[in-house]
């Protein structure tokens, strides 16, 4: 009987032993694997904060051109597009342009003998409402790509967005995996202690039947 008990008690620590073990290293790798997953998916949510914050003056600049553009549309109201409009017939640009082109009429009447006639006259009433829709146009289109910028920028950023949720997933998919990976070895370790200890007593039942103790 000693004997027995000594067979059955080897196999015991024995398996405890190698359980113990493996559990430790299963545990131990998938620990390593979960860690360096965080670390990716920290580094991956830095990264898209970097790209939005690069990519956020230009959204912002997008935003207002889209604004400038409604505003002299008048879909942001008749208050607002006579605003717009005010600001471009006021503006020094405006007032630059109008005084060489009058100077260019009336020099150019002045040449021809036609400072006083009707055409002159006329010239000059017209040139100040084309220039001016002139210059609306122009704001509009200069408005245009500044909307464009924008939403590139902010397409930019949804990409960005889209990549590093998918990257994250991955990493945490990994991650999963991982403690899947342990639980399973660790449950392994488990049967295959108990196995041993099964096979151990059978053994010792064998022994005995054989008359060996």
């Amino acid at each position: 009987m000693p004997v027995a008990a000594a067979v059955v008690g080897s196999a015991v620590v024995g398996g405890v032993m190698s359980s113990r073990a493996q559990k430790k290293a299963a545990n131990s790798a998938a620990n390593a694997q979960i860690e360096s997953s965080e670390m990716g998916v920290e580094e991956q949510r830095r990264q898209f904060d970097a790209v939005q914050k690069l990519l956020k003056p230009y959204a912002d600049a997008g935003l207002s051109g889209l604004s400038g553009q409604q505003d002299l549309m008048g879909i942001n109201g008749v208050a607002k597009q006579q605003a717009a409009i005010g600001n471009i017939n006021n503006s020094a640009e405006m007032q630059t342009y109008l005084q060489q082109g009058e100077n260019a009429i009336l020099q150019n009447a002045s040449a021809t003998g036609g400072l006083r006639g009707g055409n002159t006259q006329a010239a000059l009433a017209q040139f100040r409402p084309q220039l001016l829709n002139q210059l609306i146009n122009q704001r509009y289109q200069n408005l245009a790509g500044m909307t464009s910028l924008g939403q590139n920028a902010a397409a930019g950023t949804g990409n960005a967005g889209m990549q590093a949720a998918s990257n994250i997933s991955n990493l945490y998919q990994q991650s999963g995996a991982a403690q899947a990976g342990a639980a399973l070895a660790s449950g392994q370790a488990s049967a295959n202690m108990w196995n041993g200890l099964t096979g151990a007593i059978g053994q010792v039942g064998g022994m005995k039947m054989m008359g060996m103790f």
